[in-house]
């Protein structure tokens, strides 16, 4: 059955792989590599034993195949084992995935898909993965439709940044992990919606809290390379509650430290803050639930959107808007003779903050 890529999808079927259950056929397609990734790997890991290996397992390479030589591996028989697994990475890759061929029946001549016709009629000693990332076949073909029917298939599509939250605490709850509310936003807001980033560097925090599995903000701040008091989400909430103390210190560190904070990331960062607050001023509904949903943040962190917009009114939320391209302009020497960089933001933080 069809399916698109999700935390529990991925459980059931990572189960059912542990539990060495498999298909002959895994088609695994979509723009988010990080479940096909997992699934294939699963699969090299629980399908053969160790010593199995080395005469029934063949890792292949789009780039490097065509299609006639993925079937050709399929349909061997496993030697000294029960089945043989054949892992595609970078399917996406096989120049004649969608091969047809001719054959004559009689006066006849059919047409016929050579991989569409091995999946109608695997080889069951074989498991077959395909690992067809970034993108996927057009759903309008006759193959794609018999991958959806005949395989184990799963449609592994990008995460939304307001679906992060909800994934990060599923991924967690899996992996038997603990994690705050904040920690789980620092993680979301800074790494972004790269899942297998988030997981690698979820591994990298484990290794060094030596057993213990729960994360809080200030694992995250000392491990993954987020500075505990001038990040960009310490600008925001120290423009957010209107601290000109702690505002013009990060500015400073930053001026200090402008490989690690590049002015264009800080102005788009805070573009993206103010122009969230100002959404909010439209909403009808500023429930904390109903701001998280409308502005796409994560929940722990809409309260502080809602108190920052009793601070900051719609008409001085636009003006705020004007004062971020006019420093974006600054910063790409638009009508401007000469002005330092942290100069700019400054004058920008000033504005904002009066």
């Amino acid at each position: 059955m069809a399916k698109q890529a999700s935390s529990s999808d991925f459980s059931s079927l990572s189960a059912s792989i542990k539990a060495r259950q498999f298909s002959p056929v895994y088609f695994l397609e979509g723009e988010e590599p990080f479940y096909i990734d997992a699934i294939a790997d699963l699969i090299e890991e629980h399908a053969l034993q160790d010593f199995e290996k080395e005469f029934n397992q063949s890792i292949l390479y789009g780039k490097d195949v065509d299609i006639s030589r993925v079937i050709s591996e399929a349909k061997r028989f496993p030697m000294m084992a029960d089945k043989q697994v054949v892992i595609i990475r970078e399917a996406q890759d096989i120049k004649d995935l969608d091969k047809t061929l001719t054959t004559t029946q009689g006066k006849s001549k059919i047409e016929y898909n050579l991989l569409e016709e091995y999946i109608k009629n695997p080889q069951p000693t074989s498991v077959l993965v395909f690992c067809y990332k970034y993108k996927k076949i057009d759903a309008r073909k006759s193959l794609s439709k018999s991958i959806r029917k005949y395989c184990a298939y799963i449609n592994s599509e990008k995460l939304k940044d307001y679906q992060l939250a909800s994934w990060l605490d599923n991924y967690c709850k899996q992996e038997k992990i603990g994690i705050t509310q904040k920690a789980n936003a620092l993680l979301c807001e800074y790494l972004g919606n790269d899942l297998q980033k988030i997981s690698n560097e979820i591994s990298k925090l484990l290794l060094n809290k030596a057993g213990n599995r729960n994360i809080d903000e200030n694992d995250v701040q000392t491990n993954i390379g987020i500075s505990k008091d001038y990040n960009v989400f310490e600008l925001q909430n120290a423009l957010f509650t209107k601290d000109v103390l702690k505002s013009n210190r990060i500015v400073l560190y930053y001026s200090q430290n402008t490989k690690e904070h590049p002015l264009v990331l800080v102005l788009s960062f805070l573009f993206g803050a103010f122009s969230k607050l100002l959404l909010l001023h439209s909403l009808a509904d500023k429930s904390e639930s109903s701001v998280a949903s409308a502005l796409k943040i994560h929940p722990f962190i809409s309260k502080d959107y809602i108190a920052a917009s009793r601070k900051y009114s719609f008409e001085k939320c636009v003006r705020i808007i004007s004062y971020l391209r006019e420093a974006d302009a600054k910063g790409k020497g638009v009508d401007v003779n000469e002005i330092d960089v942290y100069d700019n933001l400054k004058e920008l933080i000033f504005k904002i903050l009066h």
